[in-house]
């Protein structure tokens, strides 16, 4: 049976419904709609918004976390002021190599979580198949202008991937203001695609236009750990010690707790890769 609004009445439009009505006869609203999380009201739509308050439902990716057997870890969470979380994070292992992909839906585009979803999958399933990082980052970029309506509803996402190889050898590549840093001395890695008042400008989607990403290469000269991190982060880094102490996956926690604690304004998400033996 159909859910009915509370009181016999539309959810969205407050008029009256009866018991088996699929859809409300005033305004068309579907009455088997998910129920919101803020106003209780069943006025969900099919992209996650309620009808009624405006709420952008929240989803699994609100918080996720994962290890991998060797001690790299990654976490990704909504922060304090955002309704959903629009990063995505990928970690895994592949024939020896550990591939950690994070991507940061840009706020001011349509469905930005589902850009940084697609681009990391894209790009995690590339760089475990031993591509090129070039072409990792092309098929994401593909796949997420595929998302595009038009030009003007054009989902899109910064992007920034990791592989580190058997030997230890470091490959970074790179578009937007997602960023990488060496630990323990807190080095930053890359260079931000963006303005001095904060714009980015170079992404991942249909109206990015020709993006060249940075690619950087290199072999740490001792043990440490490789950090890659959504704004979400790094905009709370000055004057924090980053942890020393604990696994990876404790230390991203930590990272995690200081960036709520320091206000949590946007999506936060989080890999810690070791490097060398010492962070194993």
């Amino acid at each position: 049976m159909a859910v009915v609004g509370q009181d016999g009445m539309c959810p969205v439009c407050e008029a009256p419904v009866l018991a088996g009505d699929v859809y409300c006869e005033a305004c068309g609203h579907p009455l088997g709609a998910p129920a919101c999380a803020s106003c209780g009201a069943a006025a969900v739509d099919a992209e996650g918004y309620c009808e009624r308050c405006g709420l952008r439902q929240p989803t699994g990716r609100d918080h996720a976390e994962s290890v991998l057997p060797g001690g790299a870890a990654a976490l990704t969470d909504r922060g304090l002021r955002r309704s959903r979380n629009e990063d995505a994070v990928a970690l895994l292992e592949a024939d020896g190599s550990v591939v950690t992909v994070v991507c940061d839906g840009v706020g001011s585009s349509p469905r930005a979580d589902e850009a940084s979803a697609v681009a990391v999958e894209t790009a995690a399933a590339a760089l475990a198949r031993g591509l090129p990082q070039e072409e990792a980052f092309e098929l994401a970029s593909r796949a997420v202008s595929k998302l595009a309506a038009s030009v003007h509803d054009a989902p899109a996402c910064t992007y920034i991937s990791a592989v580190v190889a058997r030997d230890g050898r470091v490959t970074l590549c790179w578009a937007g203001d997602t960023r990488a840093y060496l630990l323990p001395a807190g080095t930053l890695l890359t260079v931000d695609d963006a303005v001095e008042t904060g714009e980015i400008t170079a992404w991942l989607g249909a109206d990015a236009g020709d993006v060249t990403p940075h690619l950087r290469t290199f072999l740490p000269e001792e043990p440490g750990l490789l950090l890659v991190c959504s704004d979400g982060l790094w905009r709370y880094l000055d004057g924090y010690d980053l942890p020393t102490t604990g696994t990876p996956i404790e230390m991203a926690r930590e990272m995690l707790r200081h960036a709520l604690g320091s206000g949590g304004q946007d999506n936060v998400t989080i890999a810690l890769i070791p490097l060398g033996e010492s962070y194993g």
